[in-house]
């Protein structure tokens, strides 16, 4: 079984900067892609951004310029710098992780963290 944590969400200025965080552990041989989706309140789950296990990254075109997603592979742990946050930004944030535990693939979710942005 795999657990995946966010962190660094929370309140925010419009212009400011956010930093996520996804703590991945558990039964993990690596994880091929980790992504971050985000749900705004009566809309569904859209991707944000995405970056495989050989650092090929995928924006949004909402996002693309502002957003940064990164991983950490040692320690199975994916980021996601927001800068010059909007007010459309705000939603709940997942980060979604595709991951091989050594014998199978499966699809994992954490379980999301807010970010308001103020206008």
């Amino acid at each position: 079984q795999v657990q995946l944590v966010e962190s660094g969400g929370g309140l925010v200025q419009a212009g400011g900067s956010l930093r996520l965080s996804c703590a991945a552990s558990g039964s993990i041989f690596s994880i091929s892609r980790l992504g971050w989706y985000r749900q705004a309140p009566g809309k569904q789950r859209e991707l944000v951004a995405s970056v495989t296990s050989g650092g090929t990254t995928n924006y949004a075109d909402s996002v693309r310029g502002r957003f940064t997603i990164s991983r950490d592979n040692a320690k199975n742990t994916g980021y996601l710098q927001m800068n010059s946050l909007k007010p459309e930004d705000a939603a709940v944030y997942y980060c979604n992780a595709v991951v091989w535990d050594g014998v199978r693939v499966a699809n994992y979710w954490g379980q999301g963290t807010q970010v308001t942005v103020s206008s």
